[in-house]
């Protein structure tokens, strides 16, 4: 059986270790991993896309206030912003992972809270790849049927937020915080963002059926032309 084709964006200077662990969650659920950031570009014909996580989105994209003490990628921003505008048309199934469902939202009108510790005070740093926080899922979303949970234990990777919602982008999962942790588009089949990352959840078989779900969504589309010499996978 063909493999659907799943783009996953990353910054030019992502650790190798993140990448295997997108790589790996993909590959398990049967799809073949294809690996997209500024420098690799963005023409390869996709079944799927994961805009993936990584460093903070340039607050002029949402009219937020520039920081001077963060990381940001404003090539990648591009980038993803570029793919977005050429997959979502077509019903490309597409999952965003912490900043990739940032940037979803963005790309859809929306803004973000540009750190979430200097806006609350009352939310104590939590950086951990580890299930430490538990996220409340919507009954009824497309989000709460994919992980058939009402609530899960999820990492901790993120220190910007969704704040307003895009067009037609539902909030699907909060934490008990009341931060945004989930959103899908009422527009699209599969556009759903998270703010957690499922693919460091590699034992978590809900965490695992959300990534399927997309394969499987890829899979059910038609074939895009065969892969080139000049197309990067690894």
């Amino acid at each position: 059986m063909r493999r659907p084709r799943i783009g996953i964006t990353t910054s030019d200077h992502k650790s190798r270790l993140a990448w295997w662990c997108d790589w790996l969650a993909v590959w398990r659920a049967g799809g073949l991993p294809v690996r997209l950031s500024p420098s690799r570009g963005s023409d390869v014909p996709l079944d799927g896309l994961i805009v993936g996580g990584g460093d903070d989105i340039g607050a002029q994209l949402y009219g937020g206030e520039m920081q001077l003490d963060v990381r940001v990628d404003p090539q990648r921003d591009t980038l993803e912003l570029a793919l977005l505008e050429r997959v979502l048309p077509t019903n490309c199934p597409v999952l965003g992972i912490c900043r990739g469902a940032q940037i979803i939202n963005v790309f859809l009108g929306g803004s973000l809270i540009t750190d979430i510790h200097a806006t609350f005070e009352h939310i104590r740093p939590r950086r951990t790849v580890l299930p430490r926080k538990t996220v409340r899922v919507t009954p009824g979303s497309r989000l709460h049927q994919l992980l058939g949970v009402d609530s899960c234990h999820v990492n901790s990777l993120h220190h910007q937020a969704i704040d307003r919602t895009g067009h037609n982008v539902r909030v699907v999962a909060r934490d008990r915080d009341d931060l945004v942790q989930g959103i899908e588009s009422t527009d699209h089949d599969f556009v759903i963002g998270v703010q957690w990352h499922p693919e460091f959840l590699v034992f978590n078989r809900p965490q695992q059926r959300l990534i399927r779900a997309l394969v499987e969504r890829a899979a059910a589309r038609e074939a895009p032309r065969p892969l080139s010499r000049s197309d990067e996978v690894l």
